[in-house]
């Protein structure tokens, strides 16, 4: 193989890889809202406090007695969703990030919190805002 041929294999691979690496990277990807303003996701009894819901798109959680959060179950991570809420935390299934209920890291390799959606209650309903 000649040293231009390999200069060219050598360059299309290498092409090829930082393409696929952006594909598939989490960062720069804006997530689309889950849920149109006034919808309903949750009942606040089904929201104990110190823990938290997954529902669809968002993670509900209810922090302090009456305060209800709204979080985004894209791990900022890497993209991943998170799958679990126990303990106080939320859990990250793919490196192992875990949340607080306000969606503030608690253990990495996440550094960035998972983002929130502001919430109101109406009545017994938890309604996105």
């Amino acid at each position: 193989m000649t040293d231009t041929s390999r200069r060219t294999v050598l360059a299309v691979g290498g092409l090829a890889a930082a393409t696929t690496v952006t594909a598939c990277s989490a960062y720069g990807r804006e997530e689309a809202p889950s849920e149109a303003a006034g919808a309903t996701v949750a009942r606040t009894a089904d929201v104990a406090v110190g823990s938290g819901v997954i529902v669809g798109d968002l993670v509900v959680t209810q922090p302090r007695p009456g305060e209800f959060v709204a979080l985004s179950t894209t791990c900022p991570h890497a993209g991943c969703r998170v799958s679990t809420v126990s303990d106080g935390a939320i859990t990250c299934p793919c490196h192992g990030s875990r949340f607080d209920l306000d969606g503030a890291v608690l253990r990495g390799p996440a550094r960035e919190p998972l983002r929130s959606r502001p919430v109101t209650v109406r009545g017994d309903a938890i309604v996105t805002e």
